[in-house]
């Protein structure tokens, strides 16, 4: 089943209806269209808008602006049961009291009208899907009895059971551990593959969407950032803040500056980007673009060795560098030579992106000019659209931390508050007080009488 979704926007409103400053907009003018029988990935951090747009699709939050289509059928309106989806929560949200077999079975007891089925045919279906999760065995056990894998692969099951056209799945790896979630999650591929079902896939780990997803998108403060295939994505970043989000380690980034098509680090010169215009830029390096080489033209600091087997980690310094540590990741034969407090490397021209100081886009150069314009084309072959954002985001500004007043202005403002609250009291001291002790010439008047 293809998924439209044109203009997708949601805006929760201020909590002071006269003031709609505080209005959020969680999803803004989103577009997207998820081909039939594909795994999707809304991959970013929190509060980049992944979930909110997951409970749109599934009926669960009304949209603000926009529309959904599920094929040619508009659902925008319709309600969650009527829609046709398998949804799979963070936290399961299975019966505890009843058996895995009740639980797989809910949905479909629940049915209604011409789709009601047979107290055969669904035990028939709900056996079926138990062997596709691989928890056939488990049928008679409560929630309670099954470890935290086999409790999300019955959560899977039961949103099977009613053949969804769309699956959707917001962040169902999260309450496992680092083995159980890579074994989990190579499940969830395996069983999307089998079962050919579209499925929207939510997640704020990079290496789970990349792992296993057809292509993602790599949201931002509800906007796409970009979209495309993982290692696309990956080796071809539009914009500085994908680079920085996907890789593990994360991508070297430092400041530098482009002159006579020569990218300088500090005052170092460090490799000929052609067809890059003179300016101010920030330089993403993916630890596995270096090479040590004692001729190196970028020179760091070494702080320390990471042994990783077939690979070491250099863990080095750099003035221009925009984090305290930079990690080079080069082979285990290299270990010799990574010997001293100084190491000199020479840099891997597609491993290093450029991103324009004041906008943060991309700066191509050289062969990846060619390289990008070539990835484009092959999405456009394979129905895909390449999408990226320009400009400045809805909530930028207020996501960024607020600026203290300065020291000065806070003296006065301090000063008028004192001044005013001094001018209250010297007028209400000048005023007589009505409950006045009577003065010495009345009382005596008083005790004459």
């Amino acid at each position: 089943m293809k998924v439209v979704l044109q203009n997708l926007t949601k805006i929760f409103p201020s909590r002071d209806k006269k003031d709609k400053s505080g209005e959020v907009i969680a999803v803004n003018d989103f577009n997207l269209e998820i081909p039939d029988g594909k795994l999707i990935g809304l991959l970013g951090p929190s509060g980049c808008g992944k979930s909110t747009t997951l409970f749109m699709i599934s009926g669960l939050e009304e949209p603000t602006g926009g529309k959904i289509f599920f094929g040619d059928d508009d659902v925008t309106k319709l309600a969650p049961e009527n829609r046709g989806i398998g949804l799979v929560f963070q936290n399961y949200a299975l019966y505890p009291h009843m058996t895995v077999q009740q639980n797989i079975l809910f949905p479909l007891q629940n049915l209604k009208g011409e789709n009601r089925l047979s107290k055969e045919e669904m035990l028939k279906r709900a056996n079926e899907v138990a062997r596709l999760v691989q928890i056939d065995e488990y049928m008679n056990r409560k929630p309670s009895e099954l470890s935290g894998g086999q409790q999300q692969r019955v959560a899977i099951a039961r949103a099977l059971v009613k053949m969804p056209r769309v699956l959707l799945l917001d962040e169902p790896l999260s309450n496992l551990d680092a083995r159980l979630r890579l074994q989990t999650r190579e499940e969830i591929r395996r069983i999307q593959r089998n079962t050919g079902i579209t499925t929207i896939f939510v997640t704020h780990d990079q290496e789970e969407a990349m792992s296993i997803s057809d292509f993602i998108v790599v949201m931002k403060l509800g906007v796409i950032m970009q979209t495309g295939k993982p290692q696309w994505v990956y080796d071809d970043p539009a914009n500085l803040f994908v680079a920085k989000f996907l890789g593990t380690p994360p991508i070297n980034v430092f400041t530098g500056h482009v002159e006579n098509e020569k990218l300088y680090i500090g005052e170092e010169e460090v490799l000929d980007v052609k067809g890059a215009a003179d300016q101010e830029v920030y330089v993403g390096i993916r630890p596995e673009g270096f090479i040590l080489k004692q001729t190196g033209k970028l020179t760091c600091g070494i702080s320390g060795i990471d042994v990783m087997g077939r690979d070491i980690s250099i863990v080095g310094t750099n003035g221009s560098a925009m984090t305290p540590a930079i990690r080079a990741i080069i082979s285990a034969d290299e270990l010799k030579n990574a010997q001293g407090t100084v190491a000199k490397f020479d840099l891997k021209p597609h491993k290093v992106f450029l991103f324009n100081k004041e906008s943060e886009e991309r700066v191509w150069f050289g062969s990846q000019i060619e390289a990008h314009a070539e990835m484009v084309e092959q999405m456009k072959a394979e129905g895909q659209y390449y999408t990226t954002h320009t400009g400045p985001l809805p909530r930028e500004q207020d996501d960024k931390p607020k600026e203290d007043k300065p020291v000065e202005e806070k003296k006065g403002f301090i000063a008028k508050v004192k001044a005013f609250f001094s001018r209250k009291k010297d007028a209400q001291d000048a005023q007589p007080s009505e409950a006045a002790e009577p003065s010495e010439e009345s009382q005596e008047t008083k005790s004459e009488e």
